[in-house]
């Protein structure tokens, strides 16, 4: 491919590997911080991390204290609720520890508590006119990279629409990358998140805004992802491939800031909003006729076998068999009738925009027939 023109400007440190938890206070020292607020769910809460972080930060002379309610896929009632409990305790500063959900309401939270409004104010980006609070962000999942993208995906409380809201005041200072924190997965969440994380590497491979700089982190995205999670589903408790499956959703989430994505994230978001589907899930039985449907651009189907030596539509749908995970949307309850409204609302998603090949309505259609 030609070396398509780009301008990163980096706004994250990374740190990588196991036991850089024990690290948090004195970086959130260096950045200033003095009173912190942990964003946080309750699995993460009752896996007692939230307990060793706020234990940690209090060994560093740093004040804390946690949120611990933030449910999947966020609403802005979430947000609302963990920016009271911020102005209750003063804070100066905010820390995400745990999936995507929790780093998007921590930063949903820092929109609000520092320029004031509603979320809803902040839908685009680049919408926030005043410093934003310092943020580290701590993945205990290795998803949706939302530790090295300055976004936050929140819904509307009452349309079930999803904002992207996003802008660089809003990036994490520091994203804390500790495979150890993520042993402790349920099957589930492992399997879903990792599937999330492999469509973010092969969707921001082929976006029509993908550049030479993001093309390196979903190529590595993929290398590292496509090789840990087989490992991980046989072997749950190795470390190592823990720690290939983080830092490949790290560089995944990366490139989305570059590159974006495209449709399966589209159709994904409907089949979420009325069918309840796990966006994980989501994702991954809508990707391999997403990229059939791409492959039908040349310079598309040759990026997708540079990144696989074979079909690598069937290969996404082996690891979805692998996982024992749904390969046919008509597990959920889809049915024809469904289709026409589906399609309706993927083509409103911000990602149909980037895909390689645009879509019309009736391709989504087709897309959804094709999962069905």
């Amino acid at each position: 491919m030609s070396l398509l023109p780009f301008d990163h400007q980096p706004r994250t440190r990374l740190i990588f590997g196991n036991g850089t938890l024990a690290r948090l206070g004195e970086l959130v020292r260096d950045l200033g911080g003095r009173r912190a607020l942990i964003v946080s769910d309750p699995g993460i809460v009752k896996a007692g991390y939230v307990t060793r972080a706020i234990s940690i930060l209090i060994g560093a002379g740093v004040e804390a204290r946690a949120f611990g309610e933030v449910r999947e896929n966020p609403s802005t009632e979430d947000v609302d609720r963990c920016v009271a409990v911020a102005k209750e305790f003063k804070i100066d500063f905010i820390i995400g520890l745990g999936g995507g959900s929790s780093m998007d309401t921590a930063k949903g939270c820092n929109f609000i508590l520092s320029n004031g409004g509603r979320m809803h104010d902040y839908w685009g980006t680049g919408k926030a006119t005043k410093p934003m609070l310092p943020m580290i962000a701590i993945p205990t999942t290795s998803g949706t990279g939302s530790e090295c993208q300055s976004y936050a995906l929140i819904s509307d409380a009452e349309t079930h629409v999803k904002m992207a809201c996003g802008d660089p005041k809003a990036a994490a200072k520091v994203a804390i990358l500790d495979p150890e924190l993520t042993v402790s997965q349920p099957h589930r969440v492992t399997v879903c998140t990792g599937i999330d994380a492999i469509s973010h590497a092969l969707e921001t491979a082929v976006t029509n805004k993908r550049n030479a700089f993001s093309t390196v982190f979903s190529r590595e995205g993929f290398r590292l992802l496509h090789a840990g999670f087989s490992r991980v589903l046989r072997e749950p408790k190795n470390v190592d491939a823990r720690g290939m499956m983080l830092l490949g959703a790290a560089y995944a989430g990366t490139a989305i800031e570059g590159s974006m994505l495209g449709a399966a994230h589209s159709c994904a978001n409907p089949l979420t909003a009325k069918f309840n589907v796990v966006h994980g899930e989501a994702v991954g039985v809508m990707l391999p006729h997403v990229i059939r449907f791409n492959s039908a651009v040349s310079e598309i189907a040759a990026i997708y076998e540079s990144y696989f030596d074979g079909d690598l539509a069937d290969r996404v749908t082996e690891l979805l068999w692998e996982a024992k995970m749904p390969t046919k949307i008509s597990h959920y309850g889809v049915t024809e009738n469904d289709l026409p409204a589906l399609a309706e609302m993927a083509m409103k998603q911000w990602t149909a925009q980037f895909n390689p090949r645009s879509l019309k309505l009736d391709d989504f259609k087709a897309l959804y027939r094709a999962a069905l």
